[in-house]
């Protein structure tokens, strides 16, 4: 399957129930029905847990594991909320497990542009001129936000790549940790503050 990063809409900008039949047919032991979702939320999953990680292999190992623990699981949907809800909430578990266990954190080599960085106008832009002071300022500035989102703890990081990177609203990232709108919020702005914190300190 494939599993690279892309721009895809977030799921929040579908139909909650559009998956509704696909679902249904995969459950009934289709498996090109259950590819279909696959194709369909790999984009997504792949740049959640990617910027959970931090590491192209770790997300490539964990996105089989989502898929492969989902389709396992696929019997036992109840469809009380929407298949992406439901599948984004197993990722986000299996990827702050896996993040438990590794107990430290990698750092990005400086080749491995974060993806949000990578796609904002602004950065673009100034990466397409010719000048190497400008370049190198821009090189330690992404270094750095990525330092500071791994001195995150995972579950502020978590709230920070859904709401900041994926583009999820507070409610739908509630419904997928299980935690109220409030707690999101909360988490944010700590988060948020956290990581000026962290910049600042570069900045002495």
């Amino acid at each position: 399957m494939s599993t690279q990063p892309s721009t895809a809409p977030a799921p929040s900008a579908r139909k909650p129930h559009e998956d509704q039949s696909i679902v249904a047919t995969a459950r009934g032991g289709d498996t090109k029905a259950f590819d279909e979702l696959v194709v369909k939320y790999t984009p997504k999953l792949y740049g959640l847990i990617y910027h959970m990680t931090s590491n192209r292999e770790d997300t490539n190992d964990l996105l089989q594991d989502v898929f492969a623990k989902a389709y396992r699981s696929l019997k036992r949907f109840q469809e009380r909320s929407s298949f992406y809800t439901w599948i984004y909430s197993i990722a986000v578990n299996m990827t702050l497990n896996f993040l438990k266990k590794r107990g430290r954190r990698h750092k990005l080599s400086l080749d491995d542009l974060d993806l949000a960085i990578e796609n904002d106008p602004d950065f673009i832009e100034a990466t397409s001129k010719t000048d190497p002071v400008r370049e190198a300022d821009l090189h330690e500035l992404q270094q750095r936000l990525n330092t500071s989102m791994q001195r995150l703890s995972e579950n502020h990081r978590t709230v920070v790549t859904m709401h900041d990177i994926q583009g999820l609203p507070h409610g739908e990232i509630g419904r997928i940790l299980g935690i109220s709108e409030g707690t999101v919020r909360s988490r944010l702005f700590y988060a948020h503050r956290q990581l000026q914190n962290f910049l600042e300190e570069f900045r002495r």
